[in-house]
């Protein structure tokens, strides 16, 4: 008899992950789909120029973004999946993230008011970005997450998308309207995000809860390392894009934006993938380490596999791929597709590491990687720009992706001697 209620659990979970799995991959089907469309309506109506500079803002704003989501997205998952059937404690996680984000997103914006009088290039545009820093407030993903119920997610995910297309269509005509781009963006998430964050808290019959100075202080502690970690990974893929302009290579900006945003993609399916297997790999790492040993080395490879197959299929259809986009047979943007379809596969093999030290709590082997990992990022922006060569700028994500990667394994192997 127990063994079949065991047996009947884990058919459970297991159709929990494929359940979670299909959803958190129809929301990254759905933003690769905006990706194609999107990309297209830009490049016709502003030009693969003012492409990359909304990039640019855009890559701001993520950075702003990954401070004020403060590594909550992360902590979010494990906390609501551990406390799903206690009512008290989901108010506690749900309105501490909530007033952190709000606290540190006021800080934001009085930054962003003082940069005005330091004559910011492109101030105009970062400003009209602040929408989707504001987006990242409301972003509920995690305790969708968290609470395995992300069908809703996904349907309003779309919608917003689509009214994200749509909006563009109407209002961008010319490349004097490329810095509304992403006013638009994050306007539509910021109004998605606060109806799917009603509605959840309708659903989980959560009370509303002001967290006190104690509880904040504590999120600030725990969260650090994890936000720092964060801020270095988007520093990873953004760094480079803020440099460009910079050492006045703007040519490069536009066709390594446009390849960014492709390879960003590839990175975002990963992160679905490892969100989906979350609540799960939690339940099995507190059952067994050992088991959480054998099913991350089994995932990782089969990732790795299907990861390389895309990543062959990125170079060998890089110019098919830059000008179905762009509508532009752009050699500088088919040579550093070309560089950084091995990227994927990297990444692959670096998801679950990451995941494994989130699961053992870890969060200094975390925080002193992404140390270095910022210290290799400033020094080989510094090293690639200053030569100016075009495929060793093209290189940039593959470098610091390897060197995270071996960082990363070295830990891992490290920390599971330890534990054996």
């Amino acid at each position: 008899m127990k063994q079949r209620i065991i047996g009947s659990y884990n058919k459970l979970k297991e159709t929990n992950i494929i359940s979670n799995f299909f959803n958190l991959s129809s929301i990254q089907i759905s933003n690769i789909l905006l990706l194609i469309l999107i990309i297209p309506v830009i490049t016709r109506a502003v030009g693969i120029v003012e492409f990359g500079i909304i990039m640019f803002a855009t890559r701001f704003s993520q950075f702003a973004g990954a401070i004020v989501n403060y590594g909550t997205g992360q902590s979010g998952v494990r906390d609501v999946a551990f406390h799903i059937n206690d009512s008290k404690k989901l108010s506690h996680v749900f309105f501490s993230t909530l007033l952190i984000r709000t606290i540190i997103f006021v800080c934001f914006l009085a930054v962003m008011f003082a940069l005005q009088w330091f004559h910011i290039r492109y101030y105009p545009y970062l400003l009209l970005s602040i929408p989707i820093v504001l987006a990242e407030v409301f972003n509920p993903l995690c305790f969708f997450i968290g609470a395995e119920k992300l069908r809703i997610f996904n349907i309003l995910n779309l919608v917003s998308n689509i009214a994200s297309v749509l909006g563009i269509l109407v209002f961008i005509k010319s490349p004097a309207d490329a810095g509304w781009v992403n006013l638009i963006l994050g306007t539509s998430s910021v109004i998605a995000y606060f109806g799917l964050l009603i509605h959840l808290l309708s659903k989980l019959k959560v009370d509303f809860y002001l967290p006190s100075k104690t509880e904040l202080l504590k999120i600030g502690k725990d969260n650090f390392y994890l936000t720092v970690n964060n801020l270095s990974v988007n520093l990873q893929q953004s760094i480079i894009i803020f440099a460009l302009p910079i050492w006045g290579l703007e040519r490069l900006l536009g066709p390594y934006s446009l390849c960014d945003r492709i390879i960003g993609q590839c990175r975002n399916l990963l992160i679905t993938i490892s969100n989906a297997l979350y609540p799960n790999a939690a339940h099995l790492y507190k059952q067994s380490i050992t088991s959480w040993n054998v099913y991350r080395k089994k995932t990782k490879y089969l990732l790795a596999g299907v990861f390389f197959t895309g990543s062959l299929l990125i170079f060998f259809l890089a110019d098919f791929i830059v000008f179905t986009l762009s509508k532009e047979h752009n050699t500088t943007a088919v040579l550093f597709l070309k560089i950084m379809a091995l990227v994927p596969t990297i990444s692959a093999l670096n998801v679950l590491n990451v995941l494994d030290q989130l699961l053992k709590n870890h969060t200094v082997y975390i925080f002193r990687i992404a140390i270095i990992l910022f210290i290799v990022t400033l020094l080989t922006t510094f090293v690639l720009v200053t030569i100016g060569s075009d495929p060793l700028i093209g290189s940039f994500t593959l470098i610091v992706e390897a060197c995270a990667l071996l960082m990363y394994e070295y830990i891992v192997n490290k920390t599971s001697v330890k534990n054996g």
